[in-house]
């Protein structure tokens, strides 16, 4: 994978921001909030100065029953193409159902299919979730989204990896951990992996998940790079905000992967509630220090 270094998330709203810190090797952009015919002046200047742009997808739904959009995959190739992307980036996770191809809901009644009913199926509507939704660890589940990463990665000129998710509920009957469904989704299709520390913070709190155990289990060298953002407790449950500071718990889980392996690159992400341009300098410069002095603990250097 490629080197990176430390970066940020690219919005619109820090752009000034993003362009006066120092040593930002690399950003990222929501491949959806960009086109690739009218960049934005601020990224261009960005491109123009060296800084690596990576377009991380939101809307592709590999984990759904579906196989991908060529028209989203055909946006997305677009994007890396005009960004000079060294690769993109998209979630493991499904956030639509119904359409063509999908039946709708067992109902009894002539021509339509249900639990012991025959006739013909009927094609439900397409009902957006508006959410990063957690595909099921099951070895079915596991099937689909396989065969969807390869029809993404056949279709996009760079290569692709895979980002996961926060979550607050387990599906019931999970036949893998986190870490054995990276493990073999990796080992099938050869996909990267973006492996977001704060998620895995998330669903230590709200699914009572071991993070160690899953860096522990994870293939590292698939490692692409590494996500690091902020979030807030309230009554028990961990909202993956994106909007608050990265707290110490997650900057630790940081520490513990660099421990382990050396990451081609860590980003920070903020998505609202912005702070000023001291601060959001300071919270990058925090996790800079986490990743580059793992490095120097360990007898090495990071770029």
């Amino acid at each position: 994978m490629a080197r990176l270094g430390t970066g940020i998330g690219w919005r619109p709203k820090i752009a000034d921001a993003i362009e006066s810190l120092p040593d930002v090797g690399w950003v990222e952009v929501v491949a959806e909030n960009v086109c690739p015919d009218h960049l934005p002046p601020a990224l261009v200047r960005l491109r123009e100065r060296g800084t690596t742009v990576v377009p991380h997808g939101v809307g592709l739904g590999l984990g759904g029953a579906q196989r991908p959009d060529p028209a989203r995959l055909a946006a997305l190739a677009r994007r890396a193409e005009a960004l000079e992307a060294p690769l993109v980036t998209e979630h493991i996770a499904f956030v639509r159902a119904g359409g063509p191809g999908v039946e709708g809901p067992g109902v009894e009644g002539p021509g339509v299919e249900g639990p012991g009913v025959e006739g013909p199926g009927v094609e439900g509507p397409v009902m957006e979730a508006g959410h990063l939704l957690p595909v099921p660890r099951t070895r079915d589940a596991l099937d689909v989204l396989c065969e969807n990463v390869t029809i993404a990665q056949d279709a996009l000129p760079v290569p692709l990896a895979l980002e996961n998710v926060a979550a607050l509920f387990t599906w019931p009957g999970e036949e893998l951990t986190e870490a054995e469904f990276l493990t073999e989704l990796v080992d099938r299709t050869g996909v990267g992996l973006l492996i977001d520390v704060a998620n895995l913070h998330t669903n230590r709190v709200n699914r009572g998940e071991d993070p160690l155990a899953v860096l522990d289990g994870l293939p590292l060298d698939a490692l692409a790079y590494v996500h690091v953002a902020g979030g807030v407790e309230r009554d028990g449950v961990w909202h993956d905000s994106h909007a608050h500071p990265v707290p110490e718990p997650v900057l630790e889980l940081l520490a513990e992967l660099c421990a382990r392996t050396d990451p081609p690159g860590v980003l920070l992400e903020r998505d609202d509630d912005f702070p000023a341009a001291e601060e959001l300098a300071a919270e990058l410069a925090a996790v800079r220090g986490v990743f580059e002095g793992t490095a120097r603990g360990a007898g090495g250097t990071r770029v």
